[in-house]
This record gives structure tokens, C-alpha cells and sequence, in this order.
């Protein structure tokens, strides 16, 4: 593997440490697969067999997408535990980007082992990239401040950069040529990403080696990791055996349920376990008491956005006029708004809170306008989609009006959400509640499949409709509430 030099190299990068351009451009080519391959996944699954598809039903094509962006967002905990542990962060990321990449290029094979062996890699990938190249990031700014916090929105213009590149691409690719050349150009994304992270390796200095006090403990971490993967493999196979000799009925759709309950029962057990059993004095257990409302608040929230490759992709295929000159766009080619509107507005919102000051809203007041946002959204595609039930395809203007609220929601909730657990949790207990905050998206994600499943037995104006007034329901009650909760926030802002 690379050698790491003691210091990082070379002459700065825009005013910032040379190692920056590397992991912009490996974090770039990286959300370039995962959103290109994201934008065809479901439209793949539905599509019928005799067109290259997998004939799908979209209940079951959708839970499998809420069961895969649920697990990309679960791994996250294991994949930084591995690289705190047994191989640092720059391995880490290595690591991930190559299994990433053979995940992609696994769905370039027409068959089904080999899809569900590429999502399986992705996912396992991911969880080893996505947590830790953040980690790198921070550790190239020891002296923190300001500079870091520019560095990371450099950063995360490369993510929006790749995730609007990935659907114009694969989504062109897979939709206009061959589905599997899609998914075949994101591994090829990815390998671009490994390749230049290699070759900027030496930009990176010390930051995400694994430090001597944690490579002490490798051996005994490393028994652990094989007892944990035992535990789980002994698992799946007992699972198996009983459904082969007929004693449990497993399904897709059963299964994202299953580990929905699970997930929202272990987080309630864990909060319990905080509140009776951390051993929190009066101002600590007044802050973690919000962590739960956030909690809920999040998970509503992405349970809504994570539609946009379920449900909304579903519609942008089926219901809408997207002729352009007598050619018709690939449906995949809306799930570039998002990531525009990001890059063009993030400035602006960000402009925004430092020039209200003192006036700046209080954290349950961003979540509730974000949920607002996100229900105002849906009651537009909601309206929408009542033309489209009439007969004949609607405006996708449709989808980018509903995109651009939901994009304003996102610039409200999502980051102060990271922010405000870290100012929140007690100082021992802020790597556990990070990792809540991560279950937060993953049960949100996964209730994003199972709501989207729902559009072959409801109207979509029922559907979007329902969906929309819930989040604006949430939004309504959390700004209500919003001052009780202030006030148990004892003066974090």
C-alpha cells in the first residue's frame, strides 16, 4: 500500500492543505457512483424482464431500496469502528472505495446473484469510505476553527458536484443504452476515485493513520471483529435453515419491517439506558433529552426526502412529459436537482444565518421549518400528480418545484442536525449519540421504501398528499413545541 509521508506535502490547494484536493475528488467520484447507480436502482428492479429489468413489483423493488439506503447509513457505525481500530482512516477509505467499485462493477452483470452481491459490496464499502473520509478531513486542520469549517464546504461541493454528475451520466447510460452500462460507468466513477486518492496519498501527511495507542489494541479488536461476523453469519444461516424446512416465511418486505421495529426499540432501550443508568447530572439530562425529539423529527424528514429515488423516481418515469425536441430525457436526469439546488443555495443559506445574528432561529425551529419545507413539497407533487391521474404526463416542473422546497428543508435540518448532537451529548458520550444520529437516517431511509411501496395500492394524490401532511404536521408540532425544547436545551444554540 502507499506510504505515508510525516507531514503533508506540497503547496496548498485553494488556501488549504494539498491533501483537501485529494479527498474532494475521491469524496466526488464516490457520490458520483453511489447517486448515479441510485438514480437507475429502482427503475432497474421495476422494469420488466423482457426490457433488461427485473420485473419487480415496485412494493418489493422499494423495499429493497429502503433495506440498501438503510444499510449504507447503519454500516457507518462498524465501518469507523474497523478504521479506529485495525486500520486507520486512509486505509479505510482505500479499502472501501476498491470494494465500492466492485460492487458497481458486480451489477454490470446481468444476473441476479450478481446484483444482490453488488448491493451487498456497495453497502460494505461505503461503510468503510463514507465515515472515515470525513475523519481525514478534520484531521488535515489540527488547529480547527474557521479554516476547518471552510475546508469542509469545499468538501462538500465536491459531494454535490458528484451527485449531480452521476444520474446525467449512468442515468443516460442505463436508461438510453443498457441498464447494466449504467451501472457499469459508476464503477468506473469509483475507480477513477481510488485511482486518484492513490496518487494523492502523498499530499496526505500523517492525517488518518491509525495512531500508535490504537494500534496497541489491533489483536484483541480483530477477535472481536471475527466474533461479531461469526455471531452474524450464524445468524443468516439459521435464518435460512428455517425457511427451508418451511417454519419461517421470509420476505423483502418483511424483512424491512422487521428491522424497522428492531431499530426503533433498541434506540428507545438505549435511551432509557441513558436517562436511568448514565449517570447524567441536571443540565446533562435536560440536553440529551432533546436528542430524542431531533431524533423523531429526523427520521420523519428523511423518511420523506428518500423518496426521491423511490417514489418520485417511479413518477418522474411514469407520469411525466419529459420530451425535449422529440427526444425523451431519462426520468434518472431529476435526480440532478436536488444536488443543483444545493450548490446554488447553500451560499445563500449560509449567508443567511450569519447576517440574522442574535436573530438566528434556535435548532427546533431550523428542524421544524425543515419538516414544513419537505410537507410543503410533497403537497405540490400531490397536486401534481392529480393532473397525471387524469391522463397523459405532467410538467416535470412538478418534480423541480417539489425538489427545490425540499432542498430548502434539507439546508434548515440537516446541517445543524450533526452540529447540535455533538453540542448536546455529554463529552463521553458524543461517539454513541453520533451513531444514533446515523440510525436516525437509516430508520428514515428505510420507512422511505416501505411509504414508497404504497403507490401501487394508493392514488398518488392520496400518497403524496398523506405524506406532505404528516410533514407538515411535524413541523407544525415541533415549532410549537419549540420553546419547552429551547429551554431543555440550557443555552445551546
Amino acid at each position: 500500500m502507499p506510504t505515508a509521508s510525516p507531514q503533508p506535502t506540497g503547496t496548498e490547494w485553494f488556501g488549504h492543505p494539498r491533501g483537501l484536493s485529494t479527498l474532494f475528488f475521491t469524496e466526488l467520484w464516490e457520490r458520483f457512483s453511489y447517486y448515479g447507480m441510485r438514480a437507475l436502482l429502482v427503475l432497474f428492479m421495476t422494469e420488466l424482464a423482457v426490457r433488461g429489468g427485473l420485473g419487480m413489483t415496485d412494493t418489493t423493488a422499494t423495499a429493497i431500496y429502503g433495506l440498501y439506503t438503510f444499510s449504507v447509513y447503519a454500516v457507518a457505525l462498524p465501518g469507523g469502528w474497523i478504521a479506529d481500530r485495525l486500520m486507520g482512516q486512509r486505509n479505510a477509505v482505500l479499502y472501501g472505495g476498491i470494494v465500492i467499485a466492485a460492487g458497481h462493477f458486480a451489477l454490470a452483470v446481468p444476473t441476479l446473484p450478481a446484483f444482490y452481491l453488488g448491493l451487498a459490496l456497495i453497502v460494505i464499502g461505503t461503510g468503510l469510505l463514507k465515515p472515515n473520509i470525513s475523519a481525514i478531513v478534520a484531521d488535515l486542520y489540527p488547529e480547527g476553527g474557521a479554516r476547518r469549517d471552510a475546508g469542509f464546504s469545499i468538501y462538500y461541493m465536491g459531494i454535490n458536484i458528484g451527485a449531480f454528475g452521476g444520474p446525467i451520466i449512468c442515468g443516460y447510460l442505463g436508461e438510453g443504452i443498457d441498464w447494466h452500462l449504467g451501472f457499469g460507468a459508476a464503477g468506473v466513477g469509483m475507480l477513477l476515485g481510488v485511482v486518484q486518492y492513490v496518487w494523492g496519498w502523498r499530499h496526505l501527511g500523517d492525517a488518518g493513520r491509525l495512531r500508535g495507542r490504537e494500534a496497541a489494541g489491533r489483536a484483541q479488536a480483530l477477535r472481536a471483529l471475527w466474533a461479531g461476523t461469526a455471531v452474524l453469519a450464524g445468524l443468516a444461516l439459521l435464518l435460512l435453515a428455517l425457511q427451508a424446512a418451511g417454519l419461517l416465511a421470509l420476505s423483502i418486505v418483511g424483512i424491512a419491517r422487521a428491522a424497522g421495529v428492531i431499530i426503533t426499540v433498541l434506540v428507545i432501550l438505549y435511551f432509557a439506558y441513558v436517562f436511568l443508568l448514565g449517570g447524567l447530572d441536571q443540565e446533562e439530562r435536560r440536553r440529551v433529552a432533546v436528542i430524542p425529539v431531533l431524533f423523531v423529527a429526523a427520521a420523519v424528514f428523511w423518511s420523506g426526502f428518500e423518496q426521491a429515488g423511490s417514489s418520485m423516481n417511479l413518477f418522474a418515469e411514469r407520469l411525466t412529459d419529459r420530451n425535449v425536441l422529440g427526444w425523451e430525457t431519462p426520468a434518472s436526469w431529476l435526480q440532478s436537482v436536488n444536488p443543483l439546488f444545493i450548490v446554488l443555495l447553500a451560499p445563500l443559506f449560509g449567508s443567511l444565518w450569519l447576517a440574522l445574528g442574535a436573530r438566528n432561529p434556535s435548532i427546533p425551529v431550523k428542524f421544524a421549518l425543515g419538516l414544513a419545507q419537505l410537507g410543503v413539497g410533497f403537497l405540490v407533487l400531490a397536486w401534481g400528480s392529480t393532473y397525471a391521474a387524469a391522463g397523459g404526463g405532467v410538467s416535470p416542473m412538478w418534480l423541480v418545484v417539489t425538489y427545490f422546497f425540499h432542498t430548502t428543508g434539507e439546508l434548515c435540518l440537516s446541517p445543524v442536525g450533526l452540529s447540535s448532537i455533538t453540542k448536546l451529548s455529554p463529552k463521553r458520550l458524543v461517539g454513541q449519540m453520533m451513531g444514533i444520529w446515523f440510525m436516525a437516517s437509516a430508520l428514515g431511509s428505510l420507512l422511505a421504501g416501505l411509504v414508497a411501496g404504497l403507490i401501487e395500492s394508493l392514488p398518488l394524490p392520496q400518497l403524496f398528499g398523506t405524506v406532505g401532511l404528516i410533514a407538515v404536521g411535524a413541523g407544525l408540532l415541533l415549532g410549537v413545541l419549540s420553546g419547552p425544547v429551547r429551554r431543555l436545551a440550557a443555552g445551546v444554540n
